[in-house]
């Protein structure tokens, strides 16, 4: 029964990257929003107890402890003791693995803006029409023209510190002054432009504020980035866009909130609401409201999507194409190489500077190259210094061992692809049928694999990025991959993507379910291919237009 009490212009589940942009521009364009959180609050300031700690602070230094590797088995392998109050535990939220798959998850306000990579990244319309070129899933039905405009609004908001280099395969954006590449990392980028033209190695493009932004930072170069930073040196929604949702007076924030389901009108074909378990009492509660975005993060969004069945909906709410929860990607991030340096031995950096460095995508621009696969990646990685850890164990002892430790070792440089992942149709997450959480919800069981395309790129990276060291003039090169299984990236998208055919996709072009013209989904899960950029600054701007769609829609009466 709808009351004052419950019953919202809006509703908003999920307060991490996207649903903290959501809350915002809902709250900025009058609409009274509720925003609902499955975890407990974090605010910001007042709840990074780690942020200022050295590392000889932590009991066990900086190490997980047993307790939470055996609470935790799939968090504590992509985590630490400094940031590991921001990642739930394994015991109290399980998922099946039909094979190998890495769920990190922030259950609190915030999520998992707080312990993001922070590098923002434009896709180009090499990635908006390559599905529809090749003939692979969907064609996206959107372009870039049509997100270029939400990227610089983003990105104006945000604060986002690189460099212009004038790629039609990586768009230039809207830029605070660059962070600075180091010696080595120039003296590789020298090579590179000497050896490959169509290639260039530059600064990463990263949400770290190079100087005072938005009342937030300057980035003090600590690289604690995600143990919550009291500077606000980085775009988090705890830092930025909840705060001005707040401000506005229109927000009502409530966490310890799983959302169970959205709840459907039969009669006016709309959703009407949602209905909430409490995580503490794990009473029941509906909310009811005018239009509701899903934020809940790519496989929980789809999760809630297939709980919600209705007459009209017997398969998952906005399920009418069997494309719900199915074409999960992840990208690819194994492959790579490392090496040594041993000039520049008078040269040093002062600082941690909390990204590295990236070269674009070079492969597959134009076409197919006769490469063996299709699409392409870019190259993520740093140059510093061998330091005292690097050394520890080279069987030295008493003074020489303290000079060979608090002596600066060679240069070194380590890069690896971030690699674009196909939509595969059985590459998906669905619910299962017997088993349980303690809230009574279905478990979520996810179904992921690479596949051919993938490995023929990783064995591609491998090899260019170990002769571009070579021919740097790099020596003890290491080529690798480590085969880390998928969400290792923690890039999951695709479960309920966009596109032009409600008999193929689930959202159209404007972010909505198809069927349900008042429900939006803009998380990961919107997304019809990968790309090989880091995708949230694409969640942002998605975001960000949808909002302003769903409002005009709604002064106008169509939902």
């Amino acid at each position: 029964m709808a009351s004052a009490d419950n019953s919202f212009d809006a509703i908003v589940v999920g307060s991490g990257i996207s649903g903290g942009w959501a809350a915002m521009e809902l709250c900025k364009k009058g609409l009274k929003t509720l925003l609902l959180e499955r975890g407990r609050n974090v605010e910001h300031l007042m709840d990074y107890p780690t942020a200022n700690l050295n590392p000889w602070d932590f009991e066990y230094r900086l190490n997980n402890t047993p307790q939470f590797k055996a609470d935790s088995p799939i968090q504590s392998t992509g985590t630490y003791a400094g940031n590991a109050l921001f990642y739930v535990n394994d015991k109290d939220h399980p998922y099946i693995q039909e094979k190998p798959f890495l769920w990190y998850r922030g259950y609190q306000v915030g999520g998992r803006s707080l312990t993001w990579g922070r590098q923002c990244y434009r896709l180009s319309d090499l990635d908006f029409e390559a599905n529809l070129k090749e003939g692979i899933g969907v064609d996206w039905p959107i372009r870039y023209k049509d997100i270029a405009p939400w990227y610089s609004y983003a990105e104006k908001h945000i604060g986002v510190s690189g460099n212009k280099e004038n790629l039609h395969q990586l768009p230039d954006g809207e830029f605070l002054p660059p962070m600075e590449l180091n010696c080595i990392e120039h003296h590789l980028n020298d090579s590179i432009r000497k050896k490959n033209s169509d290639r260039l190695l530059t600064i990463a493009r990263i949400a770290n504020l190079t100087k005072g932004w938005d009342s937030r930072g300057p980035c003090m170069n600590r690289n604690l980035c995600s143990r919550g930073c009291p500077f606000g040196g980085y775009f988090s929604s705890n830092s930025s866009t909840i705060p001005a949702a707040m401000q506005t007076g229109n927000l009502t924030l409530r966490p310890f909130s799983i959302v169970a389901e959205v709840l459907y009108d039969e009669h006016k074909q709309r959703a009407k609401g949602v209905r909430v378990i409490d995580t503490e009492t794990k009473e029941s509660f509906e909310y009811h409201a005018k239009v509701v975005f899903l934020n809940a993060s790519t496989i929980a969004t789809a999760g809630i999507l297939l709980n919600s069945k209705s007459n009209r909906f017997p398969n998952g709410m906005g399920n009418d194409s069997g494309e719900l929860g199915h074409n999960l990607m992840d990208h690819h991030s194994s492959a790579g190489a490392s090496g040594k340096h041993h000039s520049y031995k008078d040269m040093y950096y002062k600082g941690r500077r909390p990204c590295g460095f990236l070269i674009p995508r070079y492969r597959n621009l134009k076409g197919d190259e006769g490469l063996g696969y299709t699409r392409g990646f870019n190259i993520q990685g740093h140059g510093e210094r061998s330091e005292w850890p690097d050394m520890k164990n080279f069987g030295s002892f008493g003074a020489d061992f303290k000079q060979q430790i608090t002596t600066p070792g060679p240069w070194t440089v380590w890069m690896a692809g971030w690699g674009e992942c196909l939509p595969y149709h059985d590459n998906k997450i669905s619910l299962n049928a017997t088993e349980k959480d303690k809230w009574g919800l279905p478990l979520i069981n996810v179904d992921f694999s690479f596949k051919d395309n993938e490995d023929k790129m990783m064995a591609d990276i491998r090899s260019s990025c170990g002769e571009m060291l070579e021919e740097a003039g790099f020596t003890d090169i290491e080529t690798f991959n480590y085969r880390k299984p998928g969400g290792a990236t923690v890039h999951e998208m695709g479960t309920a993507r966009m596109g032009h055919d409600p008999k193929t996709s689930v959202l159209n072009g404007n972010n909505q379910v198809h069927a349900v013209k008042n429900l939006f989904v803009t998380d990961g899960s919107c997304m019809t291919s990968s790309a090989s950029q880091n995708p949230s600054l694409t969640y942002m701007a998605l975001t960000a237009r949808a909002c302003d769609f769903a409002v005009n829609e709604l002064k106008k009466g169509n939902i």
